[in-house]
């Protein structure tokens, strides 16, 4: 049998997006620079006009499912990192958006194959917000680590499976390279 671990190691080959929404930009903007240091650190290129990572912009953290499931659908990206905020209010907004957007996140990981990681903090108040986006820690850095973790063990995961299995490469996601996925529109609608 055998062990499989992401690494941090050999990060410069990984294509990368962010999905960061607006609303709460004082917390998601401290998210988004925390990210960007981690995937400096660890040798990805962070800069919107390189090659390894895309950036998208979204209203508020209720969209970024949908913008994420996107980008791990056109399978470009070894992960998706979502980054948001949800600050709990005097009326039940706080519980539907936050539970809407935690299964839409998971949902869009399970569908594509890719991992869509969870930077979407929940929290009471906006002291509790700024306080994990870098008063006390930068969860930022936390999600970026998550990225690079899964994206290395999907690598693995996919290249044990394919020198496994290689006659079965048909039933892997589109996501991963060197296999014959066929027609991805027509996949992509079968995974909707």
């Amino acid at each position: 049998m055998a062990v499989f671990e992401g690494t941090f190691t050999q990060a410069e080959a990984l294509r990368l997006a962010v999905v960061i929404g607006r609303f709460n930009d004082l917390v998601t903007t401290k998210l988004l620079a925390g990210c960007q240091d981690c995937l400096k650190r660890h040798g990805v290129d962070p800069d919107p006009h390189g090659q390894q990572v895309d950036y998208v912009w979204v209203p508020g953290s209720f969209e970024v499912p949908l913008v994420a499931r996107q980008l791990a659908l056109s399978h470009r990206y070894d992960a998706v990192i979502c980054l948001g905020a949800v600050i709990r209010g005097q009326t039940p907004h706080f519980d539907y958006v936050s539970s809407e957007v935690a299964k839409g996140i998971a949902a869009a990981s399970f569908q594509t194959g890719v991992p869509v990681i969870f930077g979407i903090l929940t929290v009471d108040t906006m002291q509790q917000a700024l306080e994990r986006a870098g008063i006390k820690a930068n969860h930022g850095w936390d999600y970026a680590m998550n990225a690079l973790e899964m994206a290395s063990l999907m690598r693995q995961l996919r290249s044990n499976m394919t020198d496994s299995y290689p006659h079965n490469t048909q039933s892997l996601p589109a996501a991963f390279p060197n296999t014959n996925v066929g027609n991805l529109t027509a996949e992509s609608q079968e995974v909707s």
